[in-house]
């Protein structure tokens, strides 16, 4: 009888390097239980020469106070020698320059001394990700460039979600039926409707894009359905409102949710009946337009709270897309970053800038609170200035200078002296809940806010989740 072979799955390395034997023994026994291979250096110059000998661990944890050869210059050295090594310092709370000065140098992320294991853990994961990020990276630019006759901007197309996302346009491109395209602000909601548009049979028509946050009422009123005439002082002709330039076309409706009552009423006829009259006008206007609209407001929220009409909300719901925030699609990044580049270079006459593997990483681990907007207009700083450090600086101080746990000497020094009600009981009470607080906002940090993952490694329901963040006052 044939005997078949098992593979053996592979442990991932890690090195460590501290002066502590008892940090270095903490962390190889609990490194080891969580499933890595685990490389000891007690100082620098052993750790270099650990490397020197071929070893490839997938990530380094540095102590920063070590005698001789400090962390600092030992991060320095390994960027030299291994740059692709992602770099964890160790650090002691209150120490935000050194951090600043080790993200400068390349590394990738820091923990506080001293830290939880759940710390170190979600550390660890989200740089062996960030590894696996960069893998995928040739097959997004295969993808790229199999999908370049999708649209004007093939780039957006590049991730299997907004993949799924054309597709669901696709299907709905000739139904000429309304759009509501939400998400926040920066994500693209834009482009999505000029796809709508492209994809349908109105694409020999007008597409025409009035932003309704952009105009107070009256004016919005004139811009969208035009005037007679003496409508107003200054009105001395008519004028043909979007509407009308756009018949035959795509309307796309930005920021809808800024919408007053009284033009809701007015889209409302437009949706229904296909009519409006112009301001100071009697005679009714037909047009044949298709509505797209766009917002980052909960327009469910609005309907409840009677700030927007529960009809009309309907009449725009009818296929509804959402665009997800770039944290939670950055396996795009390396491309747009990549079509940013060309695009700046071409515009503004310059050469095409590298962007170092450390600022790469750094753009793969940030936040980007103002999404795609934020990141273009990042890329073309570096293309005009032909220089990525102030950028760099921006993205790595951002991440450094997160707040650093209570302790319970602060609790304490923060309490009235005279207060005769102090006690054991209450200082514990409250260092428990600053450090739940600072517990619950790190892994929401961790995971970029993704509630579902932040609740599996806090082992707490969803709904549980959700009443701490309420009670702590986090918002993303």
């Amino acid at each position: 009888m044939a005997v078949g072979t098992r593979s053996v799955p592979v442990r991932r390395q890690i090195l460590v390097v501290d002066d502590a034997e008892g940090i270095r023994t903490y962390l190889k026994n609990l490194l080891s239980l969580k499933g890595y291979d685990v490389l000891l250096a007690p100082d620098g110059a052993t750790a270099l020469e650990t490397l020197q000998q071929g070893a490839a661990p997938e990530v380094a944890i540095l102590d920063i106070m070590m005698p001789g050869m400090d962390g600092l210059e030992l991060l320095r050295r390994m960027k030299e020698l291994r740059p692709e090594i992602p770099v964890i310092m160790l650090s002691v709370v209150g120490k935000a320059g050194t951090i600043v000065e080790a993200m400068n140098l390349g590394a990738a992320d820091y923990l506080n001394k001293p830290f939880e294991e759940e710390e170190l853990e979600i550390a660890l994961q989200k740089l062996l990700e960030t590894e696996s990020l960069r893998a995928e990276t040739e097959q997004l630019r295969e993808r790229l460039r199999e999908h370049e006759e999708l649209s004007k901007e093939p780039f957006l197309w590049a991730s299997e979600k907004m993949q799924r996302i054309h597709e669901i346009l696709s299907q709905v491109a000739d139904a000429d039926v309304t759009v509501l395209i939400h998400g926040e602000s920066g994500v693209g909601k834009e482009v999505i409707a000029r796809t709508t548009h492209e994809l349908s049979d109105r694409v020999k028509g007008p597409f025409v894009k009035v932003n309704c946050a952009a105009l107070p009422e009256e004016l919005l009123e004139s811009e969208l359905f035009g005037y007679e005439r003496g409508a107003f002082t200054g009105a001395s002709a008519r004028k043909a409102g979007k509407f009308e330039i756009a018949d035959g076309g795509t309307m796309f409706l930005d920021e809808i949710g800024e919408m007053s009552a009284p033009l809701q009423a007015k889209l409302l006829q437009v949706l229904q009946d296909g009519e409006f009259s112009r301001l100071g006008g009697q005679a009714d206007v037909h047009v044949d337009v298709r509505v797209v609209a766009a917002t980052n407001r909960n327009l469910e929220e609005m309907v409840a709270q009677g700030e927007f009409r529960e009809d009309l909300y309907y009449r725009l719901n009818v296929v509804n897309v959402f665009v997800p925030p770039l944290r939670e699609r950055r396996e795009e990044i390396p491309v747009f970053v990549e079509h940013f580049v060309r695009v700046y270079a071409l515009k503004y006459n310059r050469d095409v800038p590298g962007i170092s593997d450390r600022l790469m990483q750094g753009f793969l681990q940030y936040a980007w609170p103002g999404n795609v907007r934020e990141l273009e207009n990042m890329v073309k700083r570096i293309v005009v200035l032909q220089n990525e450090d102030a950028i760099a600086d921006e993205i790595f101080k951002a991440r450094a200078t997160e707040p650093a746990r209570p302790t319970v000497e602060q609790i304490v020094d923060e309490m009235d002296p005279m207060d005769d009600s102090i006690s054991l009981r209450e200082i514990s009470k409250r260092a428990s809940r600053d450090a739940e607080r600072e517990a619950l906002r790190r892994v929401l940090y961790q995971t970029n806010w993704n509630r579902k993952k932040a609740a599996k490694i806090l082992d707490v329901s969803y709904k549980t989740l959700l009443q701490k963040i309420k009670e702590c006052g986090l918002t993303d």
